[in-house]
């Protein structure tokens, strides 16, 4: 069965090609090979990019298909990746499912926790699919994005690094491939080089001998394993060398956090998530250092007055030159009370005979480890 050549610059015709008839202007690839579908993820419709700039170029519009009312916008328009329009909403549902859905391993208490937890993200996955209570899985997915926004971009922010972590890594395999690959070719052309380097001076050297050419032979392949020995070691060292240098790092670096269990508004709640540590309040800045001043503190033995008579306090409570720079006479009230009555707390006779008790017992401890040594020197005599 002879077929049909492809004509220059056409596309490349698929099997299936000639039934790909657009739905609103009815052009076929059969006809025209050029033509580009293009489908949008409100209604997966397939239409041609011609009918799409037709339409949508002025702004949103209804679908053009008969039977779909949805309001569709241009620049949600995008080849089609699959063949089968089925698997291509399938993986863009599952795709939007897995970013809201981002948790970890790491963020629950056990294995069947998020076993649990992938069963529930599989369900509401099939009820998209499948157009089973589609309202109330899609205000739960809404909910529960709102909800729990930091986690999951805590985790995007991961898995982002993690994705960049592996690409790097990549590069760094493919590179150090080809860096091996030119030094193994680099190794066999001089290997080539050295053998015919070998083979011309033992020629050189069987011909300029005038003794035996049994030990001339003997003397340059010395030399040849001579320098072949010395090659395989230089190249050993390097090699390890190399494998020294990469195995320092580690592009895989990433921290998993905790996270709280999360609960929507809706009633949808992910069990077996590890707890949070609230993170502590930061207290407000304390200029006494946690010390409360004279004029706060309540005194124990005095009663604190706001006003005292004496010729000298009245004349500071009325002179401007003391006042005048911010100073309180109730703060040399409160010094000159506690100074008065600081030793009401101090009992001497308590303080002597916990002294008297410390000293005792040092004494005995003291005593204790003198007769051990001494029985431990009493026992080491013969």
């Amino acid at each position: 069965m002879l077929r049909a050549p492809v004509r220059s610059g056409a596309v490349p015709r698929r099997p299936g090609d000639e039934d790909d008839i657009c739905p609103v202007c009815k052009s076929s690839r059969y006809l025209n090979p050029n033509m580009c579908f293009l489908v949008n993820p409100e209604c997966y419709h397939k239409m041609c990019e011609s009918c799409v700039d037709r339409i949508f170029s002025q702004g949103p519009a209804p679908c053009p298909v008969a039977g779909c009312a949805r309001t569709l916008r241009k620049q949600r328009f995008r080849k089609q990746t699959f063949d089968d329009i089925q698997i291509e909403r399938e993986v863009d549902i599952r795709r939007r499912v897995a970013q809201v859905f981002n948790r970890r391993q790491s963020e629950f208490t056990s294995l069947l926790a998020y076993n649990n937890y992938l069963e529930e993200v599989e369900t509401l996955t099939f009820n998209l699919l499948h157009n089973v209570d589609v309202a109330a899985t899609e205000s739960l997915l809404a909910s529960h994005a709102a909800k729990n926004a930091p986690a999951i971009a805590h985790n995007a922010a991961l898995s982002g690094h993690e994705s960049a972590s592996a690409s790097a890594e990549l590069s760094a395999q493919r590179e150090a491939a080809r860096l091996r690959r030119k030094a193994a070719q680099h190794e066999d052309e001089d290997k080539k080089r050295e053998r015919e380097q070998g083979r011309r001076e033992l020629v050189e050297t069987i011909g300029s001998s005038r003794g035996n050419a049994d030990v001339a032979a003997r003397e340059g392949l010395q030399k040849v394993m001579l320098k072949k020995s010395t090659a395989r070691r230089t190249a050993a060292e390097k090699a390890a060398r190399l494998a020294a240098a990469s195995a320092g790092g580690d592009l895989f670096s990433s921290s998993n956090g905790s996270a709280a269990a999360a609960s929507d508004p809706a009633g949808y709640t992910i069990k077996g998530l590890k707890p949070i540590p609230e993170p502590e309040t930061e207290r407000p800045y304390d200029a006494f250092g946690g010390l409360v001043p004279l004029t706060l503190q309540p005194p124990q033995y005095h009663v604190l007055r706001d006003a005292y008579e004496h010729p000298w306090l009245d004349r500071a409570r009325s002179d401007p030159v003391i006042l005048a720079g911010g100073y309180d006479l109730r703060e040399y009230y409160a010094r000159a009370m506690v100074e008065a009555f600081a030793g009401l707390g101090c009992f001497i006779g308590d303080e002597k005979l916990q002294a008297q008790a410390q000293a005792i017992r040092s004494e005995k401890e003291v005593a204790a480890a003198v007769g051990t040594a001494g029985a431990a020197e009493a026992a080491e005599r013969p």
